[in-house]
């Protein structure tokens, strides 16, 4: 007999899973020894602009201790405070509600990053809908000038025109994801005395790569023009005059400023590492090696101090300067092991050991002993399609959108897209005012309806 609850059809894995049944998988999956974190964070921003956001008691499984995992983030925010204090208090449970529910701790990492990108969007979908709910909808004129001679005239929507920058670090065990947009930077400073980028500045003066995908989406590409056509300062977006290809907020850009994040995910090796997560006025003024030079050796809450202190004394400025200092320590030392001062430059080729697809634990293993840092995952396309791609088996129901996680009929107004060796029918699924966001991120904007 059928009821009528059993007439839709339903991913058996999407089912509810007992509790004491998730924790056995958990214990059962789980026998390594997970590390101490110990954190510190020192900010001086004059602005107010700056925002960090600390977690250390967040659990994948209700109730499971042993299902821990960090959090830690910077947010710069820029034309005001709105969307860095937005993004702080939501992103994370964005990004938290597009990873499927009864998962293992294996499949939580692999899901991650693509849970990552859906939160990011929908952070900033959301920070839109709410500067649009206070009314501030209607438009003003923005005029630039193209080296002295051409008058370009935009008509831009007025109201919340904040926007930030967003690292996020995510550390469950010894594996770590970063998620970034805007030139917030996160540095690992490993066991074998190595310091690796785990970021990717959206810089336009820098990125190559960012300045023809803008073009590309339909936006200008140049420098503030003064009296008589002399161009200054970094090279900026238009309209708007935003340095940075990708962030939160930013109404007043096109949409061609993207919330979709650069995402890594490494796993350290069992020596542990620090992280150095800091916003750009840091980094301006430090190189990545300089700032982990400057704290190593020294706890995590005096050393994100001394980095605040050595970027302030070398550049003399003094905002946009926000640390965060994770160390992830082995649970047989109360700090981070002293870094090796010999043959550091034979363990330089071995710091970064990309994983291969079905490969033995004893290449992981063999990694590991020198003190290497594995690579994961490394994705930092601005295409929500390659982004997304196709969802595991185990995602929930089969009309959910992808970013803002509404369940949607088969009847309802959906689109769907999938990558070139799947069938339509698998989906991701996007409901129409995502996919409406998609395709103006593309510069494919579609008639409203």
């Amino acid at each position: 007999m059928t009821t009528a609850t059993e007439t839709r059809p339903r991913d058996p894995s999407a089912r509810p899973v007992p509790l004491a049944t998730l924790i056995g998988r958990e214990l059962r999956a789980d026998k390594s020894e997970k590390p101490t974190i110990k954190y510190g964070h020192a900010n001086y921003a004059k602005r107010g602009e700056d925002y960090f956001l600390i977690k250390t008691d967040c659990l994948r499984v209700p109730g499971n201790p042993s299902s821990a995992f960090s959090v830690f983030a910077v947010f710069d925010g820029h034309n005001g405070v709105s969307a860095a204090v937005f993004t702080k208090e939501h992103l994370l449970d964005h990004v938290m509600s597009a990873v499927p529910q009864g998962i293992s701790r294996e499949e939580w990492l692999e899901a991650l990053p693509r849970a990552l990108v859906a939160g990011f969007v929908k952070t900033d979908i959301d920070f839109q809908r709410k500067g649009e709910s206070l009314g501030l909808t209607h438009l003003f004129l923005f005029v630039c000038a193209d080296e002295g001679r051409k008058v370009l005239t935009w008509i831009i929507p007025a109201g919340e025109v904040s926007g930030t920058t967003a690292t996020l670090v995510v550390i469950d065990g010894f594996t770590v994801t970063v998620a970034s947009v805007g030139d917030s930077r996160c540095i690992l400073d490993t066991q074998g005395g190595e310091v690796c980028l785990l970021t990717v500045d959206h810089r336009l003066e820098e990125n190559v790569e960012e300045r023809e995908r803008v073009t590309a989406s339909g936006g200008e590409v140049g420098r503030l023009n003064i009296c008589g056509g002399k161009e200054v300062g970094p090279l900026r977006c238009w309209p708007g005059g935003l340095c940075l290809s990708r962030s939160i907020g930013d109404m007043d850009v096109g949409e061609f400023i993207v919330p979709i994040p650069h995402v890594k995910q490494v796993k350290l090796s069992s020596a542990g590492g620090r992280l150095i997560i800091a916003s750009d006025g840091i980094w301006d003024a430090l190189s990545s090696e300089m700032a982990a030079k400057a704290c190593r050796g020294l706890p995590a809450d005096l050393s994100a101090k001394i980095v605040v202190k050595e970027a302030l004394r070398t550049s003399g400025l003094k905002d946009d300067t926000t640390c965060v200092v994770v160390d992830i320590i082995p649970s047989d030392y109360g700090v981070l092991p002293p870094s090796p001062k010999k043959n550091q430059n034979k363990l330089r080729s071995l710091i970064f050991g990309k994983k291969v697809q079905n490969s033995s634990g004893k290449l992981a293993n063999r990694l590991s002993s020198v003190g290497a840092v594995e690579e994961l995952f490394e994705e930092g396309s601005a295409m929500l399609e390659e982004r997304l791609g196709i969802p595991s088996k185990v995602n929930s129901a089969p009309y959910r959108c992808a970013i803002c996680q509404t369940d949607r009929m088969p009847e309802e107004d959906l689109s769907t897209y999938c990558s070139a060796t799947s069938m339509q029918s698998e989906g991701p699924y996007l409901c129409t005012d995502c996919w409406r966001k998609k395709d103006a991120m593309e510069g494919k904007r579609r008639p409203q309806q």
